[in-house]
């Protein structure tokens, strides 16, 4: 054998023992659950875009399944990455990374596309970044990252900051606006500094500052904020407003039954605009069935429960407290858009992860799920 054969040799079983090493330390279930459900969303993504595509717009019924597959394959590229590296260097990326979110988000009133009235995204030629999207799994952890930080010793200080942390991203938020991110945001950071460990008076606090200020918000800027004043009016007494889509929604759950209508037999993803972002559950119900629906929800709240266990043994607060708040982010998320499609709590626009369309929204989950794989190693024969 010579010296070529030899390196490409060594090289081989070194890949070979790698690839192995990993499938070893990588919690399983939760990674086929993350695949599961991202190949689940790009089945969706074509049967509720097929006819916006070619009837709607006159283009080739695969054109936004086309775009939806690329998207998959490069967010399933990037939970890989996340999920290999060495998880020291994850950490110490963490701030970095959630800066140059937080700068994408910062530019958004400035050189961001306005759409039905809202400007939340960057016109990037080839696709539309939505940059909260991103910041949100780097929201996460960069609370966590102050919260843990030993060199600040004041664990007031600490809230102090992260709650001024949250309040920036809020602010930039609410002048696009987008209460629903908002709001979910929120109920990511209650849940990192309740399970911390804060007082809960200063948990009523909060709360008591943010209906407030949301108040405030809608009584002296009603022509910003109005639109939240009559989806709330519209949500307490249907007479007062326009609940078309929400509507829409919960009978296309009921027309579905358990099994479904069939595959292209819905009729929601033609009639509610934007259905296959913010409405693909209720497409799902319809089409497939409550039954479907109802595993699709199942595996959401498996892979939580999956993290949570991982946290109970965990020594590492700051992995521990990353884990929850990654798992409080992908519940919360998953119920705000059940809630909204079951006509539970009033319409925010929210993504379902994974299975909604939308690049922003697919890389956002594969960033989350490749910290969650990443922390939820089997550490014990990791430097084999």
């Amino acid at each position: 054998m010579n010296l070529k054969n030899l390196v490409s040799c060594m090289q081989e079983n070194t890949f070979k023992a790698n690839l192995l090493n990993y499938w070893r330390n990588i919690d399983k279930k939760i990674f086929v659950s993350f695949i599961i459900l991202f190949f689940l969303g790009l089945f969706f993504s074509f049967s509720s875009t097929s006819s916006l595509a070619g009837e709607r717009l006159n283009k080739d019924y695969y054109f936004f399944f086309s775009k939806h597959f690329i998207f998959t394959i490069f967010s399933l590229g990037i939970m890989i990455i996340i999920s290999v590296i060495d998880t020291s260097l994850l950490k110490r990326i963490i701030i970095p990374l959630f800066l140059v979110s937080l700068v994408c988000l910062f530019l958004v009133p400035f050189v961001g596309v306005e759409v039905k009235g809202a400007k939340r995204w960057l016109d990037l030629h080839f696709f539309r970044l939505q940059p909260i999207e991103l910041l949100k799994p780097f929201f996460v952890l960069t609370t966590v990252k102050v919260l843990t930080e030993e060199k600040i010793k004041n664990n007031n200080l600490k809230y102090l900051l992260s709650f001024l942390l949250l309040s920036f991203v809020i602010i930039l938020l609410i002048n696009q606006p987008d209460l629903g991110q908002s709001i979910l945001l929120i109920g990511c950071w209650l849940a990192i500094v309740f399970i911390s460990g804060i007082n809960l008076f200063f948990i009523f606090g909060f709360i008591t500052i943010f209906l407030i200020s949301i108040s405030s918000l809608l009584f002296f800027l009603p022509e910003k904020f109005g639109y939240i004043t009559m989806r709330l009016l519209s949500f307490f007494d249907p007479g007062k407003g326009d609940q078309f889509q929400s509507t829409s929604a919960l009978d296309a759950i009921k027309l579905g039954g358990l099994k479904g209508r069939g595959m292209g037999e819905g009729v929601l993803k033609d009639s509610v605009p934007e259905a296959h972002t913010d409405y693909i559950i209720s497409i799902i119900s319809e089409e497939y069935g409550s039954i479907l629906s109802s595993i699709i929800i199942f595996i959401f709240l498996y892979i939580a429960f999956r993290i949570i266990k991982n946290c109970i043994n965990q020594e590492d607060q700051l992995i521990k407290f990353s884990l929850c708040g990654l798992a409080s982010l992908l519940i919360f998320q998953t119920f705000i858009h059940v809630g909204v499609n079951t006509n539970l709590i009033p319409s925010t626009g929210m993504t379902l992860p994974f299975l909604s369309y939308g690049g922003s929204s697919l890389i956002g989950s594969a960033i989350l799920a490749g910290v969650i794989l990443n922390y939820t190693k089997n550490r014990t024969y990791l430097y084999e």
